[in-house]
């Protein structure tokens, strides 16, 4: 009799994943994909540093009204379509897997045609961000600011629109080297674009703005060149590539990307709500500055779990449509355990550190004791973020965003926000109890995500899943090529009756 091992090494890690040699062997994949994933984020996060740093020199109401326009985009602009390319992850990492190149590529134009079209309703948005704000109460000097610095961002729109995608699409075929090198040029490109054009031509706001978009031009640039050479490499290889937006699947990336944007925006727009509670609290302006430090900080630790969980959802899409189930178990394992060693360390490091780190920021005493009494809260709530991140790359690569968005709905707004509204309100918790709802929102995300990710996840009706689903487009490309060389022979023939008559 044949056993399974003897045809298939990797077969003995679909029970029982252990330290082993393939454990090792994952290991090194995820990483060698995060490691770069992470240091460009670490990079994305230093453009944004460098831009503050141009602004403080304008003076405080230029800050205050840029600060409130990255609120403002934040929220209607880059949080969706963010989460709507998030939806092109399983379809390319599981074409990938199959060798799929068809589907990848046709994937790859359905996201950027629908993303295009979000960008239109959003660019409405976002012309309109002062009477907006205006009638929400904002400041008439702030708001007149931050509407200058929205209109001059606005072509970040399709810079976004279009590099967001490509970044899913090489990530999905282990290219994340590239994107890093390409992330390191456009960064050594912003600061001297932003002394000529804040400091040597003093254009001001508009100067910041300006070189924010110029700077992710080029990296468009450099990432749109370098994932057309790979295609095009890969094409002559493969063959794929073709196929038309109607060819059939266009509402299945529509499905994908809408539950992947609500999942993501509930998160990310759940942080912008308890900013704007924490201005409601008796004496905000500690509690404001406190926030900001926080939030900052938490930005910072975040670079590698959603390095990480990019990663993951990419090698379980892989393994997944390569029909080896056992294989994206043991990668969700592996990453599992990465996001737990990881949220561990972040929790150490807050407890420890608490003191020098707010010693960094400021010299108020108010603000700096506040900030050392609620990072180890915070260190607590990275705990769990890291391991409901990493969750959430792995129902992604699974295709399955729409689980995700009702974890995080129930989590952060039937948990978090009765938490935090009645801690720090009803039982004048203030700021504290505004941590504590954060971190019950967490703690239920991250629950609830582990139950559905390693109790209710059957992995070989996920790989028949992608197999379905690759094997489908693929008869949609293999008929659509057909269709058109049956018109081209109809052609030929009417050509061939006209000559005769």
């Amino acid at each position: 009799m044949v056993r399974m091992e003897d045809t298939d090494p990797d077969f003995s890690s679909h029970k029982f994943p252990s330290m082993s040699q393939q454990v090792l062997e994952e290991l090194k994949k995820l990483w060698d994909m995060a490691l770069p994933i992470t240091a460009m984020n670490w990079l994305v996060f230093v453009k944004a540093f460098i831009s503050v740093l141009f602004l403080g020199r304008l003076g405080s109401l230029q800050l205050a009204g840029v600060t409130l326009s990255i609120g403002f985009t934040n929220i209607t602009g880059y949080s969706v379509l963010v989460g709507l390319s998030s939806g092109l992850e399983p379809l390319c990492s599981q074409a990938y897997g199959t060798k799929n190149f068809h589907l990848l590529s046709l994937s790859l134009r359905r996201m950027l045609f629908i993303l295009f079209l979000a960008t239109i309703p959003i660019s409405l948005l976002w012309l309109n961000l002062e009477p907006i704000m205006l009638f929400l109460g904002q400041d008439r000097s702030i708001t007149s600011v931050a509407a200058t610095h929205c209109f001059y961002t606005l072509p970040d729109l399709l810079t976004v629109a279009v590099l967001q995608p490509l970044r899913v699409f090489l990530a999905s075929q282990k290219e994340t080297k590239p994107m890093f090198y390409c992330s390191v040029i456009a960064l050594i490109l912003h600061l001297p674009l932003n002394y000529l054009l804040v400091v040597a031509m003093g254009l001001g706001v508009p100067g910041v703005a300006t070189a924010s978009v110029a700077t992710n031009v080029s990296m468009t640039g450099m990432v749109g060149g370098y994932a057309v050479w790979l295609w095009r490499k890969k094409r002559v290889v493969h063959g794929g590539g073709g196929g038309r937006l109607e060819d059939g699947g266009l509402m299945e990336v529509v499905r994908l990307a809408v539950a992947s944007c609500v999942g993501i925006c509930l998160e990310w727009w759940w942080y912008e709500i308890v900013m704007l509670m924490t201005g409601y609290l008796p004496n905000p302006t500690v509690p404001v500055a406190t926030m900001g430090i926080l939030i900052q900080t938490i930005n910072m630790l975040y670079t590698a779990p959603v390095a990480l969980a990019t990663t993951v959802s990419a090698r379980v899409g892989n393994e997944l449509g390569a029909d080896k189930p056992y294989k994206a178990r043991l990668a969700t394992m592996v990453a599992l355990g990465c996001g737990l060693v990881m949220g561990v360390i972040d929790l150490l490091w807050a407890v420890i550190f608490r003191e020098w780190w707010a010693g960094l920021f400021t010299k108020d005493e108010l603000v700096k004791a506040l900030v050392v009494l609620v990072m180890p809260i915070m260190g607590l709530c990275e705990l769990a973020n890291c391991l409901q991140t990493t969750c959430s790359g792995i129902l992604r690569g699974t295709a399955r965003p729409v689980i995700r968005a009702h974890i995080n709905l129930g989590s952060f707004y039937f948990v978090g926000t009765p938490v935090a509204v009645g801690l720090a309100f009803l039982y004048k918790a203030g700021f504290i109890g505004l941590w504590f709802g954060l971190l019950s929102a967490q703690i239920t995300c991250a629950l609830l995500s582990l139950y559905v990710v390693i109790v209710h996840t059957d992995w070989e009706v996920e790989a028949l899943k992608a197999k379905k689903m690759g094997s489908c487009n693929r008869d949609k490309a293999k008929y659509s090529k057909k269709d058109e060389e049956s018109k081209e022979l109809l052609v030929n023939e009417n050509a061939n009756k006209n000559d005769i008559c």
